[in-house]
């Protein structure tokens, strides 16, 4: 069966969006939308909601390298209970340690100007923690 699911790397001003589905096994980096005070543009998500039609949601936890948690990450579980209550689909939390490491050196290796990394970092770390939640998600299909 396939499923579509739309992945957030969540910050408190900026939060980027990728989309992807089981039945490619790939993900594609899709918006940068800025946080309107320390709100999420939820409008901005209402549109993508809309548009993509997921059937679950993936939201990076940002922990520490030891594992552990820090107030980024209870922002985070937030963000992703508010998705879940807003949209009433599962939401899906997936390690995001590395994700903005990994973004910036697929910038590096396309010779992306350094002025351009702030704007793709976010929605390529959201590529980045969906691409590896679909991986994972090949042997359960």
């Amino acid at each position: 069966m396939n499923r579509t699911f739309l992945g957030f790397d969540y910050g408190e001003r900026h939060t980027g969006v990728a989309v992807g589905s089981t039945f490619s096994g790939m993900a594609q980096p899709l918006a940068v939308l800025a946080a309107k005070g320390a709100n999420p543009d939820w409008d901005g998500i209402d549109r993508l909601v809309a548009e993509w039609r997921p059937d679950g949601l993936v939201v990076g936890l940002p922990l520490n390298m030891d594992g552990s948690a820090n107030r980024i990450t209870r922002a985070a579980r937030a963000f992703g209970e508010s998705l879940r209550a807003r949209y009433n689909l599962p939401v899906h939390m997936a390690d995001e340690r590395l994700s903005s490491r990994a973004a910036t050196d697929t910038l590096l290796e396309a010779r992306v100007p350094l002025k351009q990394h702030k704007h793709h970092i976010d929605k390529l770390a959201a590529q980045t923690i969906l691409q590896a939640f679909l991986n994972e998600q090949q042997g359960d299909v």
